[in-house]
């Protein structure tokens, strides 16, 4: 059986039975269990199901994908948010740039929380202000009032000193095949600069900026480890993103 086939059974099985174990399905394919594993971990990166211990689930049941709850929210970045937080770990150090989404998922943090955030976005300041255990390190730079960040060649030199565990990256565009995009050259710089200096990068987009582009380019999405949007992560709009390598969450 070739791998396109295995893959419409195992997604046809997790439709009727909602769970699938490695060795259920190894049995009906007549295949090793780390064929599966592999089936399994190439479907759970385009986000079509769940990995877990042993098989895989549907993302309808999943919590970590916050389907149930993220229907009741309005807003996207708050679904975005809650998405957010499952790769947050005490400990760590986190970039995080501008944009209202980053602020969402700063709002949703537990208020346990214990690890380094550092930023351009002014606008964090009275959001994490609740969170004792947080330490905040502001990027210097030239103030943009509208934007509430700190840009210019300041904040870029700024952003060498730390390496980041974490970037969340506020994407203005995401498009399959132009990649992330920014609406102002400085925002794109900062950004840049950032992913550069982070092991891992998360790039944040709800519908509105999901397949459309803006003029200033950040990166292509091969140098993106994750993609979280308000969508579901089965969704055809995002169908062009699945054969590049990046998680959909």
């Amino acid at each position: 059986m070739i791998k396109e086939e295995r893959f419409d059974h195992i997604l046809g099985l997790l439709k009727q039975k909602g769970k699938v174990t490695y060795d259920t399905l190894a049995l009906d394919l007549e295949v090793s269990e780390d064929t599966i594993r592999r089936d399994i971990d190439l479907l759970h990166n385009n986000g079509l199901l769940s990995k877990v211990r042993g098989g895989a689930i549907s993302i309808s049941k999943n919590p970590l994908n916050f389907q149930d709850r993220a229907s009741y929210l309005s807003d996207g970045k708050q679904t975005i948010a809650l998405k957010a937080q499952q790769f947050i770990k005490n400990g760590q150090t986190v970039f995080m740039d501008g944009g209202t989404t980053v602020c969402a998922i700063a709002a949703h943090l537990p208020l346990n929380s214990n690890f380094r955030i550092v930023t351009n976005n002014v606008a964090l300041i009275p959001i994490l202000s609740k969170f004792k255990d947080i330490e905040i390190i502001i990027l210097g730079g030239i103030y943009n009032r509208h934007t509430e960040t700190n840009l210019g060649a300041k904040t870029c030199e700024d952003v060498k000193n730390y390496i980041a565990d974490i970037y969340f990256l506020g994407a203005c565009a995401i498009q399959s095949k132009f990649g992330i995009t920014s609406t102002f050259n400085d925002e794109a710089e900062i950004k840049r600069m950032m992913l550069n200096n982070a092991k891992q990068t998360i790039a944040l987009g709800n519908i509105e900026k999901i397949n459309n582009t803006e003029p200033f380019k950040v990166c292509d999405l091969e140098e993106v480890n994750t993609i979280i949007t308000d969508l579901p992560s089965d969704d055809s709009k995002l169908d062009s993103y699945r054969s590049l390598g990046i998680r959909l969450v």
